[in-house]
């Protein structure tokens, strides 16, 4: 494992050009006034797709458990590999992106702000420390073999799946008992070298401008050349970095936003399909048609049908 972090070049600790991604708007409406929002990693994965480009949580903090597979991490400034069982946190704000195998299994769990400071404020009085996930993001390997913290974590957030479950009365209050529990894992877990990817710093930036690019574009449908020629950078290399990075060609980085915002437009708008395929850039209804099966594995009306 490399100890080496990858600063970029020019670092992104600003998010105002970064897609901010509330669950409760974007993904379930029922949680939009919820402190904890609970979901297996593979709903939501069958949701925004297997690659997450450059977003942040504004006032949320999230927890990404991967159980098995390997995941492609880029939090902030640095980059990991790492296989599962990992997990990595980001505070509010910070900026990721991550991409998962196909196969990947986990628990995402998304945090209101006020209640990790609530939970969490009164145990470690003297401070968090400079690797604290208070304000720093974290990406760490788990031995429940061998840690007996990370087994009992891995079993809080089964517990976790299985409470989310449940509508009593006691739901809410025994979530917030078992996040308080997983943090202070975490915490205990903070320490652990966390396995780095050794990436050139330009290729991160790269990365990231392709990423902001896409998002800014991608119902334009411009070609691989035309993003290459903004960045200043070969095709080639652009699709190199990004296989190295993502473990996806370029191309499928753009098809997979397009992929997410199909599917969210399908879940939560009441267009017509014909229209949302307009919305999306296409100037044929038919190829997007054949577009959303070819990469959903289902027709676009099957998949709102299977939403409702």
């Amino acid at each position: 494992m490399s100890s080496e972090s990858t600063s970029l070049a020019q670092p992104l600790n600003s998010s105002d050009d970064i897609p901010n991604i509330d669950i409760g708007h974007a993904y379930d409406q029922h949680y939009i006034d919820a402190e904890i929002h609970y979901e297996h990693l593979e709903k939501l994965a069958d949701f925004f797709g297997r690659n997450m480009p450059v977003h942040h949580h504004d006032r949320f903090y999230q927890i990404h458990v991967i159980l098995s597979g390997t995941v492609r991490v880029h939090l902030d400034e640095t980059s990991y590999t790492v296989q599962g069982p990992m997990f990595f946190l980001t505070p509010p704000t910070v900026p990721h992106a991550f991409v998962t195998d196909n196969k990947a299994k986990g628990h995402v769990i998304t945090a209101r702000q006020q209640l990790v400071w609530e939970l969490m404020g009164g145990l470690v009085p003297t401070g968090w420390g400079s690797n604290s996930f208070m304000t720093h993001p974290l990406c760490v390997a788990l031995d429940p073999d061998r840690n007996t913290t990370a087994k009992r974590m891995l079993h809080l957030l089964s517990l976790m799946a299985d409470e989310n479950d449940l509508t009593n009365t006691e739901h809410t209050v025994a979530l917030k008992a078992l996040l308080q529990l997983v943090l202070i894992d975490i915490f205990r877990l903070a320490d652990q070298s966390q396995p780095q990817l050794k990436t050139r710093k330009e290729d991160v930036r790269i990365f990231h401008r392709f990423n902001e690019l896409i998002e800014n574009h991608y119902r334009e449908h411009l070609t691989l050349k035309q993003y290459s020629e903004m960045i200043s950078v070969t095709e080639a290399r652009l699709n190199e970095i990004c296989r190295r990075l993502a473990g996806l060609p370029s191309k499928r980085l753009i098809m997979d936003r397009l992929m997410q915002e199909a599917r969210r437009l399908l879940t939560f708008s009441s267009s017509p399909i014909t229209e949302i395929s307009y919305q999306l850039g296409f100037k044929d209804p038919a190829y997007f048609a054949r577009f959303f099966r070819r990469n959903a594995g289902v027709t676009a009306g099957q998949y709102r049908e299977n939403k409702k």
